[in-house]
């Protein structure tokens, strides 16, 4: 463990943190407080190397309980028909789309690797690249989107991405679009049809 100290301009002191954040396991930023002259920030945080994570998740362990390739589809379709044009989409949409594209490319792999793992390959670049313009925006364990083995294996990166993100997030908006559908969240059935054991009219 080490402590770093930082003198920058007051503008770019966002930057600045998310920046440590990314490249070191870092606690929350100690003391900011102005130079002598008033003019710029002095920070002061305490932090240590990040551990090396361990392998990847594999496809079965990352898309154990994603929702079918179907379904993923229909929402990326549906998401983009219901975007303006120009309107930026979120970091959501960028990962679905690149697990999405990973799950077909799956299909065809090892035997017929061709246009569907190229696809699979860009679009886990994009999200590669997103996370890295967003300063270590990434799920917070494993391999961050900086690391030269996310850089080698944009896809493993994509699983790890998905399954933290389904964890966390997913799993509960999965449900609730269910719900909201008037389907049982478990095996979405029509509510009035459902039997299961978990469901709150069953």
């Amino acid at each position: 463990m080490f402590e770093i100290r930082v003198i920058c301009d007051p503008i770019d002191t966002d930057r600045i943190v998310a920046a440590l954040d990314s490249t070191f396991a870092t606690g929350t930023v100690a003391t900011v407080c102005p130079t002598r002259d008033g003019k710029r920030h002095r920070l002061y945080v305490t932090a240590d190397h990040r551990p090396e994570p361990g392998s990847w998740p594999t496809p079965e362990q990352a898309y154990a309980n994603a929702p079918s390739i179907v379904q993923e589809i229909g929402w990326t379709a549906r998401t983009l028909a219901e975007t303006e044009c120009f309107t930026e989409l979120d970091r959501e949409f960028y990962l679905r789309k690149a697990a999405l594209l990973d799950r077909i490319a799956l299909l065809d792999e090892p035997d017929e690797p061709g246009d569907a793992t190229e696809a699979a390959e860009a679009t886990a670049l994009v999200l590669l690249d997103t996370d890295k313009s967003a300063g270590g925006r990434y799920h917070g364990r494993g391999y961050w989107p900086e690391h030269p083995v996310a850089e080698a294996n944009p896809r493993g990166y994509v699983r790890q991405e998905y399954a933290q993100w389904w964890a966390r997030e997913g799993r509960d908006q999965h449900r609730a679009a269910r719900l909201a559908a008037g389907q049982c969240p478990n095996c979405a059935w029509p509510q009035h049809q459902c039997n299961c054991a978990d469901h709150p009219d069953a």
